[in-house]
């Protein structure tokens, strides 16, 4: 049957759009869906919408959807790195490379249009959101906050004449192990040595947490710009991202180290496993989606490794030895049972070896493809 790709124009088909993933994976232990209020936000609502252009896509055989596609220019992202990329995400389609095709074909028809010379993704809009094709791992069940896809996807990108760009790795962590005893005794130093401590959150409130937010996203705009595809955030990203991500935060599986004068040293952020919750939900919050995920928050035995760093201006300290150390010791004390490492690019062996230290296994990679337009 003939495959037609039709823009996402109305209400009705960006709920297909939302939606189709979804249907997909229907039946599909390992994937998570989405809330469908916040994936709609997301391709409504979200801060880079301001800066960014876009397109959305579905591909349909008769009257069926097939597939989905968004092209996104992201004109901070070409300035910063002074290239002329389109980016892909919200790639699904049913097992049909001529889908895949059809679909590819017309994001990258686009881009060229706009004068760009090179596709690439899946990507979110910036760096925070969900990217990264699966390669590896597809038997277990991603982060909530990680993409899932079917194991077709990778060959058919490669013959649709796609490269790999880079791979992002992450590891299942025994979360029972403790902090081995050197990194306790290295910890302990840095903290004397550099009068450092560790910040009480339970303290922080109303204003104190909105000055809290922005320390830490200038942080993080000047200590993650090795990682690849980086993108400093937006004030208006900051504040939603900040908000979304403050509000989460368990004082047990948060380590943040401060200065004499209260500014951040450095930080280990991670959140309870919402994964098999968001399967119960599937989808909605109501009826029961909420009761499933609050429950999933306050008692788990599983937790995902949201983001660790130190200040730019604390580098080469050795700073890490004390959020892991701290998050290590709580994970014991909380008798988890496993970490899941958030992606980590393989070429940066300094993040990625600190994990030789644990009882470790390989969870999963995620490719972010490339190809000439």
């Amino acid at each position: 049957m003939q495959i037609t790709v039709k823009e996402v124009v109305s209400k009705k088909e960006l709920k297909t759009f939302c939606q189709f993933q979804n249907k997909l994976y229907k039946g599909c232990s390992q994937y998570v869906p989405s809330l469908d209020a916040d994936q709609k936000s997301t391709l409504t609502n979200d801060p880079a919408l301001e800066y960014c252009t876009r397109k959305m896509w579905l591909a349909y055989k008769g009257e069926r959807a097939v597939g989905r596609i968004q092209a996104i220019i992201n004109p901070r992202y070409n300035e910063f790195y002074n290239l002329k990329r389109v980016r892909f995400g919200w790639f699904d389609f049913e097992e049909d490379i001529e889908i895949a095709k059809a679909l590819l074909d017309t994001a990258m028809e686009w881009g060229r249009a706009q004068g760009m010379t090179e596709v690439h993704g899946p990507l979110f809009y910036n760096t925070l959101g969900k990217q990264g094709m699966l390669v590896e791992g597809f038997e277990n069940t991603p982060p909530y906050n990680c993409l899932y896809n079917y194991p077709y996807y990778v060959e058919f990108m490669e013959e649709l004449g796609f490269e790999k760009e880079a791979d992002w790795i992450q590891y299942r962590l025994n979360g029972s192990q403790g902090a081995p005893e050197k990194l306790q005794k290295m910890a302990d130093i840095l903290l004397r040595r550099y009068n450092l401590r560790l910040l009480n959150l339970r303290e922080i409130k109303g204003d104190l947490k909105k000055e809290l937010i922005g320390k830490f996203f200038r942080i993080y705009n000047e200590c993650f710009k090795a990682v690849h595809n980086f993108i400093p955030l937006t004030p208006k990203e900051i504040e939603k991202t900040g908000n979304a991500y403050f509000s989460l935060l368990k004082p047990e599986l948060t380590c943040m180290v401060v200065d004499e004068n209260n500014d951040i040293a450095a930080f280990g952020l991670c959140f309870p496993s919402l994964s098999e919750a968001l399967k119960k939900a599937n989808g909605s919050l109501f009826p029961f989606g909420w009761y499933h995920i609050l429950k999933a928050y306050r008692k788990y035995d599983t937790i995902d490794l949201m983001m660790v760093g130190s200040n730019p201006a604390w580098a080469q300290k050795g700073l890490s030895a004390i959020y892991h150390n701290n998050l290590a010791t709580n994970f014991q004390r909380l008798n988890l049972k496993f970490c899941i490492t958030n992606p980590q690019i393989e070429t940066n062996i300094a993040a990625t070896k600190v994990w030789e230290s644990y009882d470790h296994e390989p969870f999963m990679r995620r490719r972010c493809w490339i190809r000439p337009l």
